[in-house]
């Protein structure tokens, strides 16, 4: 199993194109109900929101699944969470009658902008250093979020079309194929082994390595030509994470996940080995994809920013 970015780094190409595959709500079809069963009931448990659970699971629910930061790292997905809680006006009213007690952020924000990486070692070296009552709380609700995907998530299924896909890129014998997630090495070899998926992947990569463009900058970056690297991936910050690093991306459209891997199958793999895929047809896929996952939420706001 790699454990480091180094070992990224020393990555081989086999072949002249590379292809990052994101795992939750892209290849396998397990981010809903992590995110309805695991992370959210465990916003509510490990910061005492029960007084107002139903909007803290809207608010929950939009962060991580249907907004612009759908996908966001799980620390990262904190801090906008209680930022959005915060410019409730029912939630100032819970903190003004003493019903709740939301966290400053402050601390969490330090660690979020520190560079360590933003991963369950990253946040318990953070504290070992930084030491303060948010950043445990913090950890102690990862802790509970890891129990519940443990006791909850399980028999998820790879979408229609996703081992059709895999079965194609290694017929085609153009391209190296990577696991490229936000998610613990941990979990992704044990999901991808369990579905019988990892025989396709030259390599899974997980949060331990860094960010997602820091994976594929290590993995991929002046190994192949720009537009031979490509990533698919279902939230925005996969987007950002290929633009950042000027190669290509693939958007998997949430709730139309089997409709996208079909195309991708029948139209999008055949123009990138073509070399016809950057450009017009890439940023109609983007523009498509991209009316589908607003950055405001639809409810009042204090600030008056929602949509």
């Amino acid at each position: 199993m790699m454990a480091n970015i180094s070992e990224l780094e020393a990555f081989t190409p086999q072949h002249s194109y590379f292809i990052g595959v994101d795992s939750d709500g892209c290849a396998i079809d397990q981010m809903n109900i992590k995110h309805y069963e695991c992370f959210t009931p465990a916003y509510i448990k490990a910061f005492s929101l029960q007084p107002i659970s139903t909007i803290a699971r809207e608010t929950a629910i939009f962060v991580n699944l249907f907004s612009a930061t759908r996908g966001i790292n799980r620390w990262a997905s904190i801090d906008r969470f209680f930022d959005l809680l915060k410019d409730r006006p029912e939630v100032v009213a819970a903190v003004e009658s003493g019903a709740i007690t939301l966290p400053e952020g402050n601390d969490l924000k330090a660690f979020l902008a520190s560079g360590v990486p933003l991963s369950f070692a990253g946040i318990k070296q953070w504290e070992r250093e930084y030491p303060s009552a948010e950043i445990r709380q913090c950890i102690e609700w990862g802790q509970l979020v890891n129990k519940l995907v443990a006791w909850m998530v399980m028999n998820t299924q790879p979408f229609e079309g996703v081992r059709e896909s895999f079965e194609e890129i290694t017929a085609s014998g153009k391209a190296d194929t990577m696991v490229v997630s936000s998610a613990s090495l941990e979990m992704l070899h044990h999901e991808w082994n369990e579905h019988n998926l990892a025989q396709y992947m030259s390599a899974i990569a997980g949060q331990e390595m860094g960010t997602k463009a820091q994976q594929i900058h290590a993995a991929a970056k002046g190994k192949y030509p720009d537009n031979h690297i490509l990533l698919l991936g279902d939230a925005p910050g996969d987007g950002v994470a290929a633009a950042s690093e000027g190669v290509l991306w693939y958007p998997i459209v949430p709730g139309e996940e089997a409709a996208s891997w079909l195309r991708f199958r029948e139209e999008a793999l055949g123009r990138f080995f073509a070399g016809t895929y950057a450009g017009e047809y890439q940023q109609a896929l983007i523009a498509e994809y991209s009316t589908l996952l607003p950055e405001k939420p639809s409810w009042p706001t204090v600030s008056g920013g929602g949509m």
